[in-house]
């Protein structure tokens, strides 16, 4: 039993099912962002656990209480919004203990809880401001402080930097991963951004069209995604998805693919178990940082294998360097140090780290397991 209980949950709008039977137990502390595409079911989710939206099926518990039908404000939750939601005519610091005062906590205890939490967000120079005077980053830390002077059993965010410019973005991330770290609250946070979900959780559910796809550590939805949306939706650049064959060679399992021009490569891969797979097609799921020059290799690696190939596209970022090849078909993306000596047009010996190789049936999508 978590300190957040999701079980078996379903909401329905007539007779259309669009959270089909979601089980997740989250643990005190814990950070878990909900992630995925727009429509997927994830604010719907988090709704429920506010109490905003009925639960057609399964409960929820918060504490061991089942909520299930008990009003928002008696669930002990506090929720920071996309549109941070403050009351215009009103002070950053009457914004902030307005909940407080609703529920009928003494003055002198709201103004300590004012203070505690505007010297840890850094707006008390702020609290005499209206949200009219603030710039959104501003805006976004009296949103969060509303939420942290209650001192809620959970904090939901729904998609709360969403509205801010990419830099804000970096550093509110920041803000709020700190914030997590020195008071161990207990957090769900949705967000359609693969990057805040990485960043910020201990755990993350990636959802899709209404079924939680994966739930596991950042390392493991990356490392090992559970199936070929999980693959391609996690990750920037995507995960590089490639048509191959099983093929043995001296006992052992490789992947059969084409390079540039057709001519046949076949990569050593290091789970015994897909024997069984011999003769038959898969998808080899290869991340782009797994493919690189032999000198940036992860010399930690004991199953690097060299692939010569034509590239057909390099495109400078900074600090690296995308190059795009031709793999049994398809483009795959090969991440490369900076300063790698690439060029269009060239043939070049990339290496391989096929430890990181997954590979997923093409029927269901789903990964086969090691």
């Amino acid at each position: 039993m978590g300190f957040l209980d999701i079980r078996d949950v379903t909401k329905s709008y007539g007779n259309v099912e669009v959270l089909h039977r979601v089980d997740i137990a989250v643990e005190e502390g814990e950070f878990l962002v909900l992630v995925g595409p727009s429509g997927c079911g994830k604010s719907t989710l988090l709704n429920m656990i506010a109490g905003l939206e009925g639960i057609s099926g399964g409960e929820i518990a918060i504490k061991g209480r089942v909520v299930n039908g008990v009003h928002p404000s008696r669930r002990n939750i506090a929720m920071v919004f996309q549109s941070y939601a403050l009351y215009p005519n009103m002070t950053v610091g009457q914004n902030m203990t307005f909940g407080l005062e609703m529920h009928g906590v003494p003055k002198p205890e709201r103004d300590r809880a004012l203070a505690d939490v505007a010297r840890l967000l850094q707006i008390d120079h702020l609290l005499d401001r209206k949200p009219g005077q603030l710039s959104g980053g501003q805006r976004q830390r009296v949103a969060m402080g509303r939420a942290l002077v209650r001192n809620p059993d959970v904090f939901l965010f729904d998609e709360p930097l969403s509205n801010l410019d990419a830099k804000l973005r970096v550093d509110m991330r920041t803000e709020i991963k700190k914030l997590h770290h020195k008071l161990k609250t207990t957090i769900v946070y949705v967000t359609h951004d693969q990057i805040e979900a990485m960043t910020l959780s201990t755990r993350i559910a990636v959802m899709n069209k209404g079924y939680v796809q994966q739930l596991g550590t950042p390392k493991q939805i990356y490392d090992t995604p559970a199936n070929l949306f999980v693959a391609t939706f996690m990750g920037s650049p995507a995960m590089n998805i490639i048509p191959a064959t099983i093929v043995l060679q001296d006992g052992k399992p490789h992947a059969a693919i084409t390079d540039a021009d057709g001519q046949p490569c076949h990569l050593r891969l290091g789970q015994p178990g897909l024997a069984a797979w011999q003769g038959k097609p898969v998808l080899l799921g290869i991340r782009p940082e797994a493919m690189t020059d032999p000198e940036g290799a992860d010399r930690k690696s004991a199953n690097i294998v060299a692939l010569r190939n034509r590239i057909t596209v390099t495109e400078p970022a900074g600090a690296d360097t995308f190059v795009t090849m031709t793999l049994s078909g398809k483009d795959a993306i090969a991440r490369m140090r900076a300063d790698a000596a690439v060029a269009a047009g060239q043939a070049f010996d990339f290496a391989v780290n096929m430890e990181k190789a997954v590979i997923f049936d093409p029927d269901s999508g789903n990964r086969i397991a090691d």
